[in-house]
């Protein structure tokens, strides 16, 4: 799923930046690659991330260890519309047990189109989950 998605985003014209993995391991865990996107993110800015894994929730432990990270669970493109507008997300795990080529790319495509509304309540709590150490 991973490999058409990139594929998929660089015909619609998006930079992507691919950490891995390349082939499938025994030995490989999903903290080291969620670790290596949330690094890209943890700096600021545009960038934004997406993990795949199995069932997603690993992943997105993971990824919001890391300050400014804010990682959703994607499940449907409704969903993550809120997440972007609502919680300001910049990272989605696709859990690619449980959804689809078809859906994984059109939750992608919603999360990357859809901004941050900046309504002051969201604004407020973001700020709380910030100062939460």
């Amino acid at each position: 799923m991973k490999k058409d998605v990139t594929e998929w985003l660089k015909e619609n014209g998006y930079e992507v930046k691919d950490v891995g993995a390349v082939e499938e391991k025994k030995d490989d865990d999903y903290v080291d690659f969620a670790m290596l996107v949330a690094e890209e993110i943890q700096g600021g800015g545009e960038a934004k991330g997406v993990l795949f894994c199995k069932n997603g929730f690993g992943m997105v432990m993971a990824a919001n260890r890391f300050t400014g990270v804010r990682c959703g669970l994607g499940f449907d493109k409704r969903a993550v519309e809120k997440g972007r507008m609502d919680d300001d997300i910049n990272c989605l795990a696709i859990p690619s047990e449980y959804v689809d080529i078809y859906k994984a790319k059109e939750m992608i495509s919603v999360f990357l189109k859809t901004d941050f509304s900046g309504e002051e309540r969201y604004k407020r709590r973001l700020f709380k989950l910030a100062s939460i150490k």
